[in-house]
């Protein structure tokens, strides 16, 4: 399956109908993490990581553990997806 989100010159493309319910889904766009959450109910959401600390650890990671560092991350600030 292609990866749903593409990183362009230009910005961020979402193609919400490749994604799967309840999978978190991240890029790195200007600097900032963006997750990406889509619900049951097709509802899409999205969160912004701003802080250098998470940003550079996920950028030296491996991609099996970006999962645990942003998992980490959302458990730390409580946010809800």
């Amino acid at each position: 399956m292609d990866y749903p989100i593409v990183v362009e010159s230009e910005g961020v493309k979402i193609r919400s109908e490749k994604m799967e319910v309840d999978k978190l889904y991240y890029c790195i766009y200007q600097e900032k993490i963006l997750l990406f959450y889509k619900e049951k109910n097709d509802m899409l959401n999205c969160y912004e990581i701003t802080e250098k600390d998470v940003i550079d650890e996920v950028k030296q990671s491996q991609s099996d553990d970006i999962e645990n560092i942003l998992q980490r991350y959302i458990e730390k600030k409580n946010l809800n997806y």
